[in-house]
């Protein structure tokens, strides 16, 4: 089992820490550890230090994304040493994009002026709602204020901003996130994110709509607004790239693309995940486990796979039919057998007469119609 790196390019660094956690969230991140903060980042510089002294990495680097968790609650104090460690093992300059997730609420004075000075040049805002008691609900301890206040504050420092939506969530009407995303036109930002509410088994918000607390708006209205916001958003130089994904020409966000194009990663941090190319692993997820491995340089990997060649041909249809740009036909026949090659033809032919895909000069991509039903529409052209 090899988890060597060539050509390592794009780098993503986990901070699980939150003030609070929301009740929609899955990730690895935990919330009141204030404590541990200054023990996880030296263990976190630790495990970029045994990096190093395992691997050659010698490419420049292209993209780095610090998430979380909540990135902006990294101590002021703590954050140039990580970044100082950093770049003994890999060598990133004004063209690597840095993004760095902030959420609005949570950013002391002199954090913009600090971030920007370690090297910086993108921050992803999470959003999600401008409606208070909606936000309240679902235990995120934000305001419509506080956004407003954050995107001031950084418009004059970073360029390239991007902010976070959910559509689909209780006790948003239609009208309410149109007149929402109306507004975020006004804003100094260069890219959205549109994000279908996911409710994730055993989180608050899970249990709620069990219990009949919480009402979602029936799929067809969701479905409707997210076609709605499609439109609007291109009207205002907001281009879809990818299916959750909104940019000014220019700003796409490169680090995402690589996760989309499956690039090779590498990720440090509690529970980052990782992809070689040959190999996807993650690490420990559970704190002091994780501080236990990175101290003795073992059972860092908390689980790992091998990628088959079916997998890849899985994943490449899959996450290309997730890009407005689609997939190259002819890259994804070679991993074919002939009887596969013609499934394929096939369905896509079938698919096309449903006007969920089209076909132009060897690409295939979705149809405003396809892009809302994307997984079936790649579930058809599996290899069986």
């Amino acid at each position: 089992m090899s988890y060597y790196f060539k050509n390592l390019e794009h780098i993503y660094i986990h901070w699980p820490f939150c003030p609070y956690k929301c009740n929609f969230c899955d990730f690895v991140a935990i919330a009141s550890h204030e404590n541990f903060m200054a023990q996880y980042h030296a263990s976190l510089c630790k495990e970029l230090e045994d990096f190093k002294s395992l691997y050659d990495v010698q490419a420049p680097l292209k993209t780095l994304y610090i998430g979380g968790g909540t990135p902006s609650t990294y101590p002021l104090e703590l954050l140039p040493e990580m970044f100082a460690t950093l770049k003994t093992l890999i060598s990133f300059d004004e063209t690597t994009e840095v993004t760095f997730e902030v959420n609005p609420g949570t950013v002391v004075p002199g954090a913009l002026e600090l971030w920007k000075s370690l090297g910086i040049n993108r921050l992803s805002i999470g959003v999600q709602s401008l409606k208070d008691t909606v936000l309240q609900g679902l235990n995120r301890h934000q305001t419509k204020i506080d956004v407003i206040n954050l995107l001031q504050t950084t418009a004059p420092i970073f360029e390239n901003v991007s902010v976070d939506f959910i559509v689909g969530l209780p006790g948003v009407s239609s009208q309410e996130w149109k007149e929402m995303i109306i507004q975020a036109m006004s804003w100094p930002i260069t890219h959205i994110s549109v994000y279908f509410l996911m409710v994730h088994e055993k989180t608050p918000l899970y249990f709620k709509i069990k219990q009949n607390s919480v009402v979602l708006p029936p799929d067809d209205e969701v479905i409707d607004l997210y076609y709605w916001t499609v439109e609007i958003l291109e009207q205002h130089g907001f281009y879809r790239y990818e299916l959750s994904n909104f940019a000014k020409k220019g700003f796409e966000s490169r680090h995402n693309q690589a996760y989309w194009q499956r690039k090779s990663y590498k990720g440090f941090g509690l529970g980052a995940c990782s992809f070689n190319g040959a190999f996807r692993f993650q690490n420990n997820k559970n704190l002091r486990n994780y501080f236990e491995a990175v101290a003795t340089q073992k059972n860092l990997i908390y689980e790992s796979e091998e990628i088959t060649s079916q997998q890849i041909s899985i994943e490449k249809i899959m996450l290309g039919l997730r890009q407005a740009k689609g997939i190259e036909i002819q890259n994804v026949l070679q991993d074919f057998s002939p009887e596969q090659q013609a499934h394929f033809k096939e369905k896509a032919e079938w698919l096309e007469k449903q006007g969920l895909v089209s076909n132009n000069n060897g690409w295939l991509f979705l149809t405003p119609r396809g892009f809302v039903v994307e997984n079936e529409v790649a579930v058809n052209l599996f290899p069986e």
